[in-house]
């Protein structure tokens, strides 16, 4: 029987003990994040984050910057006042003569509605004095004694024809002396009778005129009575109607001060051109302005974004997958940024627009964030996975 030596028995026994303890002291492994599988029938796509909303502003007037009053990055309140542009003053100009327009304006309308009774009673006044003129008027043709006028019309009718009757015999008889020298007796004669003759034509129209005046006159004037009496209840009874105002001055008047006013909102316009101002409560982005600087509607002048609510906007969402989305639809959302932050927002909007990127044709939709991240930034690329 062959025994093995104790030294080598106890090294044997020591190697072994050493080789067990090497065994049970081996590092743990690193533990693997858990990561929730994305569901099957889910839609992921990438977006950017966006504000509520943004604006790229310019002026609409032309001119010299002369006044910039923020600076990037402040906040403003719609209405405020970002830069100002020098060279205004034929716009002020414009807009202090539109203002003295709409203070005459306004001043002969008030005058206008003020003198309403005056004007309703002159009104009654005028159509009194328009009764009494055509009273007259009818009493002085009630007194024309027609048949008589007549009969001196046929009389002087017929005197105008006999003298035309003596002037042509007259014209005659001058003819054939005509061709006389101008001192010949019998030329000198037939001339003053022809002269003669004509003066008492003249004279016979001017009777038979006279007399047809007699009868025409206080016709016409009855007939411009009766139209004035017309006229004058006319006015009266449309004062009447009105409160006492004069229809037609009334709208010759109101359309006199609507176009003041619209001159100076014209001109109110033409002035708030040179500011520019912020057209929503937002954050002054950039700014494209120096004092000094010629600047017009075609150069862009600052940049305003409102983040008071971030947005998500896809970027690569197809038409096989939109059809899958919508509106109110919960979507999570994963910055690349930050890979561990998980926020969670709705659709908002589908875009009814398409755009063609590489032979797809993609579909722009519009994620509200219910959650937001201090550190999330415009522009940032994010994924988002749509919850079926």
């Amino acid at each position: 029987m062959r025994y093995v030596p104790m030294k080598k028995t106890l090294l044997l026994i020591l190697l072994l003990g050493l080789l067990l303890s090497a065994c049970g002291t081996q590092p743990e492994p690193t533990p693997v994040p858990q990561v929730e599988p994305v569901a099957p029938d889910a839609v992921v796509a990438e977006g950017h984050v966006v504000p509520r909303r943004e604006v790229t502003l310019s002026f609409l007037a032309r001119g010299r910057v002369a006044e910039i009053l923020v600076s990037e990055g402040d906040a403003v309140s719609a209405g405020d006042v970002i830069a100002r542009l020098g060279d205004s003053e034929q716009a002020q100009a414009a807009m202090q003569a539109a203002n003295l327009e709409l203070a005459s304006a306004r001043q002969a309308y008030n005058e206008f509605l003020r003198s309403a009774d005056i004007a309703l009673a002159q009104a009654w006044q005028d159509y009194m004095d328009a009764q009494v003129a055509r009273a007259q008027a009818e009493q002085a043709w009630e007194a024309v004694d027609e048949d008589a006028i007549q009969d001196r019309i046929d009389e002087a009718v017929a005197n105008v024809n006999d003298r035309r009757s003596d002037l042509t015999d007259a014209q005659d008889t001058f003819d054939r002396y005509k061709d006389l020298d101008r001192n010949n007796p019998s030329r000198q004669q037939a001339k003053d009778d022809l002269r003669t003759a004509q003066i008492n034509y003249n004279a016979a129209v001017r009777e038979l005129e006279a007399i047809q005046r007699e009868r025409d006159a206080a016709r016409a004037a009855l007939d411009a009575a009766i139209a004035a009496e017309a006229e004058a209840k006319r006015k009266y009874e449309d004062l009447m109607n009105n409160s006492g105002l004069d229809p037609d001055q009334q709208a010759v008047l109101e359309a006199r001060l609507a176009n003041a006013e619209a001159q100076v909102a014209a001109a109110e316009k033409a002035l708030a051109d040179y500011e520019l101002r912020a057209p929503f409560a937002g954050v002054v982005t950039d700014l494209n302005l120096e004092i000094g600087q010629l600047v017009g509607p075609e150069t862009w002048a600052a940049r305003l974004a409102d983040f008071s609510t971030w947005y998500v906007e896809t970027s690569d969402l197809t038409e096989l997958e939109v059809v899958k989305i919508a509106v109110g639809q919960a979507v999570e959302i994963t910055p690349d940024a930050l890979p561990d932050q998980v926020l969670n927002g709705e659709v908002e909007r589908i875009a009814q627009s398409f755009r063609t990127q590489a032979g797809d044709i993609l579909y722009t939709v519009r994620i509200r964030l219910l959650d937001s991240d201090p550190l999330l930034r415009w522009g940032m690329t994010v994924e988002a996975v749509f919850q079926p």
